[in-house]
């Protein structure tokens, strides 16, 4: 039988708007083997998202200073009061097993700075397991594989200096590890490949769990679809492959990873 973790684990729900996968999102957590704290943190409140946290006896949390992608996270990590913090995206669902396997990687891991599983695409009412854009992240993910890896700076860095293979959502972190303000306000598409470039500096481990145990929505209205309508995702990504390679690299890197984008479209 598993244990109540919800004094060592919260998941915090970043709810924006009206969503309609929301109520789905919340299910997922609140269906996890072992029970762990959900809360829910927004910049919009509104009567749809307290309708669902008083049918679910959720606390919401309001962000009151300017809202926007960094902002709103940053404020969702500090909302969270445990050990460890995973920012569940509204539209995206969680197996039942995830906390508890991120529970058991962090307690065997060697100084955790994050945490984080492997993932699938929900495309409509399809679960998508294997495309290649998900071929390619599992590839550049393989030396993580190896508990000796991850601890190394040098080996994460450069796995991230070719793009970023980490799903966001499905990243727990370790909070004491975490920077006052861990994603930067600049970003408006690429704040969570600008933070794990950050936290690749630290002394630590990036502990990659290679089950499949959440799942990402891609759908129209989502951010990253608009952002990369409106080609911020490409200053964006010069931007980081800039922290790793001279600009005449990163210009090139860049024209490359543009087909991966392709992949946030339906």
């Amino acid at each position: 039988m598993c244990q109540d973790i919800s004094d060592k684990h919260t998941f915090v729900i970043c709810a924006y708007r009206e969503s309609p996968y929301l109520e789905t999102c919340i299910l997922s957590l609140l269906k996890q083997k072992c029970k762990s704290t959900v809360i829910i943190a927004t910049s919009t409140m509104n009567t749809h998202i307290e309708k669902l946290a008083d049918k679910y006896g959720i606390k919401i949390y309001v962000n009151e200073k300017k809202p926007g992608l960094a902002s709103d996270w940053n404020f969702a990590l500090q909302c969270a009061k445990t050990e460890l913090v995973t920012l569940a995206h509204q539209d995206d669902l969680y197996e039942a097993y995830y906390s508890t396997d991120i529970l058991e990687a962090y307690l065997k891991a060697d100084k955790p700075i994050i945490l984080f599983t492997d993932y699938y695409e929900l495309r409509g009412k399809k679960r998508v397991k294997g495309n290649q854009l998900l071929r390619i992240k599992r590839f550049m993910l393989l030396p993580l594989r190896i508990s000796k890896f991850q601890n190394s700076r040098f080996v994460r860095r450069r796995i991230l200096s070719f793009g970023s293979p980490i799903c966001c959502p499905a990243v727990t972190m370790a909070a004491k590890q975490m920077p006052e303000n861990l994603f930067d306000d600049r970003m408006k598409c690429n704040a969570d490949w600008s933070a794990w470039e950050e936290l690749s500096k630290k002394k630590g481990s990036f502990v990659y769990i290679p089950k499949i145990l959440m799942g990402h929505r891609i759908h129209i209205e989502s951010t990253t679809s608009e952002l990369l309508k409106k080609g911020v995702r490409k200053k964006e990504d010069i931007q980081i492959f800039e922290k790793f390679w001279p600009s005449s690299v990163a210009m090139v890197l860049e024209k490359f990873y543009q087909k991966s984008e392709k992949s946030n479209s339906l």
